[in-house]
């Protein structure tokens, strides 16, 4: 399977998407006291990276 550039930012993207959602879970279920925010806000930065490498398929 010969992967590209498109190929890796695709899988890229689905990783820091489920990446994404882990830590927020943990944020939700696991942490009850102020660090379920920390999870919150990194798991959301992973979203806004996926974000940005969905943005670059095609153009890089």
């Amino acid at each position: 399977m010969a992967m590209n550039k498109n190929t890796v930012l695709g899988w890229a993207t689905l990783i820091m998407i489920i990446m994404g959602l882990i830590i927020i879970g943990l944020g939700i279920y696991r942490y009850d006291d102020v660090a379920g925010w920390g999870f919150g806000a990194v798991g959301i930065g992973f979203f806004a990276n996926a974000w940005v490498f969905s943005a670059l398929k095609g153009r890089v």
